[in-house]
């Protein structure tokens, strides 16, 4: 089983708060439209879609408000100009970053992207600078509060259903999988009364780079708080990590 990552229990708390407030109904609702437009409205034979409205539901998204994202994508109105981007670069220290973004344009997009890395000691790459950093993976998140099986119990089912991994995270265990093995497993775990949390498709880094330099994290963490605050994107990936030195109350 993969080894705990401190910046990734941290991150996991984040999303929950951003879910409260209500930022993650906009990313919900875009990823909603752009799965609409890939592969129509009907959910039972669009994969993507029905993922993503599971994950709004499970956000506690309105039902209004996942069907009229629905409705936007599978139709001709609002959100049929929407195009997926994908930006590379470096934080402070070195760290990799990934951002995947759903705009309505791509100009005014790059551009602000660009300000937010240099305005916060990083600087954007090229396609490919950092992506081979990175490998793509079905995540499937398992509440721990709601799991009535132990953890070997837990990473054995996970592994004859398909999973290639799972790792420990405070309120939760991250099921990996093969992108193409993802819809399987996740429905061999639901079979099984695996409560899933959240489903999704995922770049998990090869190698965590471990900052233990208290105010280059403060940096880093500024960094990723700023690219994840704007409209568009979707999510950020990084190879970052805390070391367990540092204390979460300090950031």
């Amino acid at each position: 089983m993969s080894g705990h990552s401190k910046w990734a229990n941290i991150k996991h708390k984040k999303a929950k708060t951003d879910a409260i407030k209500g930022r993650m109904f906009t990313k919900l609702a875009r990823e909603i439209i752009v799965a609409a437009r890939a592969g129509g409205g009907d959910p039972s034979g669009n994969f993507r879609l029905k993922i993503a409205i599971e994950n709004a539901k499970a956000a506690n998204m309105p039902n209004d408000n996942i069907n009229r994202a629905i409705q936007k994508g599978a139709g001709d109105g609002e959100g049929s100009n929407y195009e997926e981007l994908r930006y590379e670069g470096y934080g402070p220290g070195g760290v990799a970053i990934m951002v995947d973004l759903v705009t309505d344009s791509r100009n005014r997009t790059a551009s602000e992207m660009r300000h937010i890395f240099s305005k916060n000691g990083g600087n954007m790459g090229e396609t490919g600078s950092v992506g081979w950093m990175f490998t793509e993976k079905g995540q499937l998140s398992v509440p721990k509060e709601s799991l009535k099986i132990n953890e070997d119990e837990l990473m054995l089912l996970a592994l004859e259903a398909g999973a290639d991994d799972m790792e420990d995270q405070d309120e939760s265990y991250e099921i990996f999988t093969d992108p193409s093995a993802m819809q399987e497993v996740r429905q061999i775990l639901l079979d099984g009364g695996i409560p899933i949390e959240n489903a999704a498709v995922n770049l998990i880094p090869n190698n965590r780079v471990e900052v233990s330099e208290l105010e280059q994290a403060k940096k880093v963490i500024k960094l990723i708080d700023s690219l994840e605050g704007h409209d568009d994107v979707q999510k950020v990936y990084t190879n970052f990590d805390l070391a367990d030195s540092l204390a979460e109350e300090d950031l």
